[in-house]
């Protein structure tokens, strides 16, 4: 057999043998296998799943758009409901962003796996350590206080001076409370029974309930109507609340007062954040990142605080007038990442002693 033949048949077998490593044959190029194509991402867009309301954070995103050029998309819904989404989409999720409120749904969340580490050194600088998650799956972006609220009408803001007091036999029948089934209760009470003790919190839970003068309400606003109507003469409110209550009523004969002041035991006011954290699998994790280093920037912070009055998480950052008018006060600097350990005693607690 001639040997130029087969040596020019040989060479034509070992380079179509290479070839075929990266074809389906000699001439047609393999595809990759996509086991879901929907997981693909085709943009760079990115998906917020949020509990914040549309008009306090469409103007984030609207903005954000405009500086960068990357659209955002989103989801509404209440925290509970959204966590439990990603957590059933799993690798299929759309979403690259949760924001919420309450370290008590973040920790939830966190507690879900459904978050990835941020690995901002910005947020790390910007946020102080209370205020995000000590294993970095999600941080603050803008803090609320839970303060005593009171009628300016019936109650010399003296007798007021901590939370523990208003389970005092001075305030029987003189008590407001929203319902202990939303997060912010049972964060506040989470962080008291880490502060001072199950037994001791349990007790004055208790003193207040029989303190009520109406069965506990479904939300704040709520609690401050009853103060203004003269069923109740104090209660329990995150500040925003009172900001928005304020705009509507410039007269209103309302005062915050903030608890836990006194130098000697200064545990300080507690207060909690809206935060925001990257899903497990994100596909957008670049951009994702920069929004968040984008709503902890100066600009960011002040416009997304003034927008729902809060406070900023940075301190050097100039308030909302309004805000800022409240006065002053010493903060908790109890680990907000904390808080979702002590929820379920603080639920167990609350049910035990009749707090509806």
């Amino acid at each position: 057999m001639n040997i130029d033949y087969l040596t020019h048949n040989l060479k034509k077998i070992v380079l179509c043998f290479f070839i075929l490593l990266f074809s389906n044959s000699c001439g047609k190029p393999i595809e990759p296998e996509i086991k879901n194509k929907k997981s693909i991402v085709t943009n760079d867009n990115l998906v917020i799943y949020s509990s914040r309301k549309e008009h306090l954070i469409k103007p984030l995103f609207k903005k954000f758009s405009e500086e960068t050029g990357i659209h955002i998309d989103y989801i509404t819904d209440k925290a509970g409901v959204l966590i439990q989404r990603i957590k059933a989409e799993g690798k299929n999720t759309n979403a690259d962003l949760l924001l919420t409120v309450d370290a008590g749904n973040l920790g939830y969340a966190s507690e879900l796996n459904i978050f990835q580490p941020i690995n901002s050194s910005m947020v790390k600088e910007k946020v102080p350590n209370f205020l995000r998650d000590n294993m970095d799956y999600w941080t603050g972006v803008s803090m609320r206080a839970r303060a005593i609220v009171y009628s300016t009408d019936r109650v010399d803001p003296n007798n007021l001076s901590n939370y523990q007091d208003l389970a005092s036999p001075m305030w029987n029948k003189k008590l407001c409370l929203r319902t202990s089934k939303k997060v912010y209760n049972q964060s506040l009470v989470a962080t008291l029974i880490a502060q001072l003790g199950e037994d001791y919190v349990e007790k004055m839970v208790a003193s207040m309930v029989k303190n009520l003068a109406i069965p506990p309400t479904s939300n704040d606003t709520k609690v401050m109507e009853a103060i203004v109507s003269g069923q109740c003469d104090v209660g329990i409110v995150n500040t925003y609340y009172f900001g928005r209550l304020q705009d509507k009523d410039s007269n209103l004969p309302l005062a915050l007062f903030f608890p836990n002041q006194n130098t000697k035991d200064a545990l300080g006011v507690h207060v909690n954040v809206s935060g925001i954290g990257i899903t497990k699998y994100s596909q957008r994790t670049y951009n994702a990142k920069l929004f968040i280093e984008w709503l902890i920037s100066d600009e960011a912070q002040v416009l997304f605080a003034s927008l729902n009055k809060e406070y900023p998480v940075s301190e050097s950052l100039e308030i909302d007038p309004q805000v800022e008018s409240w006065g002053e006060f010493i903060k908790s600097s109890f680990p907000l990442s904390e808080i979702y350990q002590y929820q379920p005693d603080a639920v167990k607690l609350m049910d035990r002693v009749g707090y509806k």
